[in-house]
């Protein structure tokens, strides 16, 4: 069983920049496709990001896409989420996902899931 445990959320003032992490433990994480995801108030939580098991394949959704940069670590069994330009919209809660694939698009489902780290971006 894989576990995932997020950190680097805080407050941050719009234009701001915050990185991410994601630790792994309790499998093999240069096996697993690895993702982002963020929920926004009452909403469902949407994915943003996603990076592929070697690393070669990242995808981003529109809204992040040149703001936001995906990238991975194996030999520290982690993954970043590195938030530039951030907006009072980019604020939620953001979770990490891991998944038994070789990419990690949108329409991935995850086996592996964090309990998030909260963004807020005051305007």
């Amino acid at each position: 069983q894989v576990h995932l445990i997020e950190s680097g959320g805080g407050l941050v003032q719009t234009g701001g920049s915050l990185t991410l992490s994601c630790v792994a433990s309790g499998g093999t994480f240069s096996s697993l496709a690895l993702g982002w995801y963020r929920q926004v108030g009452g909403k469902e939580r949407e994915w943003i990001t996603g990076i592929s098991r070697t690393g070669r394949t990242i995808l981003y959704d529109d809204s992040v896409r040149g703001r936001f940069t995906i990238s991975r670590d194996d030999a520290k069994n982690t993954m970043y989420l590195q938030m530039t330009s951030l907006k009072p919209e980019d604020t939620g809660l953001y979770y990490c996902a891991g998944a038994n694939a070789i990419q990690f698009a949108l329409n991935t489902t995850p086996d592996y899931w964090g309990r998030g780290t909260q963004v807020a971006v005051s305007s």
